[in-house]
């Protein structure tokens, strides 16, 4: 999986997003050409396309959806402190064209955040979703062993919003998520083995562990010259020992999708297919 899939492709002239602090919000007002390069340093987690990522061995997609404030249009953009060049509509026809070329494949789309989004534009999401994929999204109640059999269906779509997503689309969610988030890789793994020891996991469910460093304002600061991208670079050793330990199945301790930043480095994706031999 690929966290934050879409901030290879943000927009250097976007605007902060509506949720982000206030003081940064005021930072990037009063001196944008200092602030703006800063936040897209710290906010793009990705340099591969969506289809480079799928051709690389990327099967789980994470998108942040947004609605840019005082749009007037119901064009959805992802977000990451700051709007993507691309629209959601682009992409997901970006994803059918991929899968039409491989009819053997399953992605799992992770849709998330919802930004600025109405109930109105709720529906008009899904309205595009189902107009792009039509049948090869995956009905509600069907195992992955079927799936599998059947190539009938290839969308998994996962982390649907809880008023209107479940009941539109008749989905079922198929992950639990645990997201890290600290600068220290020695705390971050330890702290994430205690608290997958101590999750309750429903049968038939998705694990994705997600591992990924996040800054804070403070550390930015004390870092004018690093990068989201450097950090992460420099933990990719420790994230290898960490990956080849992992075991996938059923079980509580195991893990079935592992999810990172910056994933066309090192051998990220390959060291995350190869735990399949351990089954």
């Amino acid at each position: 999986g690929s966290h934050d899939t879409m901030t290879y492709c943000l927009d250097k002239n976007s605007g902060v997003s509506g949720n982000e602090l206030k003081l940064v919000k005021f930072l990037n007002k009063c001196m944008p050409c200092i602030v703006h390069p800063i936040i897209m340093k710290w906010s793009t987690t990705q340099v591969l396309t969506v289809t480079e990522q799928l051709e690389a061995g990327v099967r789980y997609l994470d998108f942040r959806i947004a609605h840019k404030a005082n749009d007037p249009s119901m064009n959805l953009y992802f977000v990451h402190m700051v709007y993507t060049t691309v629209t959601v509509q682009d992409i997901l026809w970006e994803v059918l064209r991929w899968l039409e070329t491989h009819p053997q494949e399953v992605v799992i789309l992770a849709c998330r955040n919802f930004d600025g989004l109405t109930k109105k534009l709720h529906c008009h999401l899904i309205a595009c979703i189902k107009e792009i994929f039509q049948c090869k999204l995956c009905p509600r109640n069907v195992s992955m062993r079927s799936l599998f059999s059947s190539f009938l269906r290839m969308i998994y779509y996962a982390n649907l919003h809880p008023a209107v997503w479940r009941r539109e689309l008749n989905l079922t969610v198929m992950s639990v998520e645990l997201w890290d988030n600290s600068r220290d890789t020695t705390f971050l793994f330890s702290s994430k083995e205690y608290l997958m020891c101590h999750l309750i996991f429903v049968s038939e469910k998705f694990f994705v562990a997600g591992i990924n460093l996040t800054e804070n304002l403070r550390y930015i600061l004390v870092h004018p010259f690093g990068s989201l991208k450097k950090m992460t670079l420099q933990s990719l050793p420790c994230l290898k020992i960490w990956i080849k330990q992992q075991y996938p199945g059923p079980r509580k301790e195991c893990i079935n999708i592992i999810a990172g930043d910056f994933i066309g480095n090192n051998d990220f994706v390959k060291d995350v297919i190869e735990l399949n031999t351990k089954i």
